[in-house]
């Protein structure tokens, strides 16, 4: 599970874009990554927590 690679989009042709659709590619990017960094922030919560209920 973990350590299968995740599928990557195939790469697209920045040149072709307009200057407004790399501005909207780049926000959408960054809402990606904050969705992945509130995922990375709720497995370490839950990490931890378990870490907790295993130390005593």
């Amino acid at each position: 599970m973990f350590d299968e690679e995740v599928p990557r989009p195939a790469k697209v042709d920045l040149e072709r874009l307009s200057v407004d659709e790399l501005k909207a590619r780049i926000e959408a990017l960054k809402a990606d990554i904050a969705a992945c960094e509130a995922e990375i922030e709720k497995k370490e919560a839950h990490k931890s927590a378990a870490d907790d209920i295993f130390k005593s």
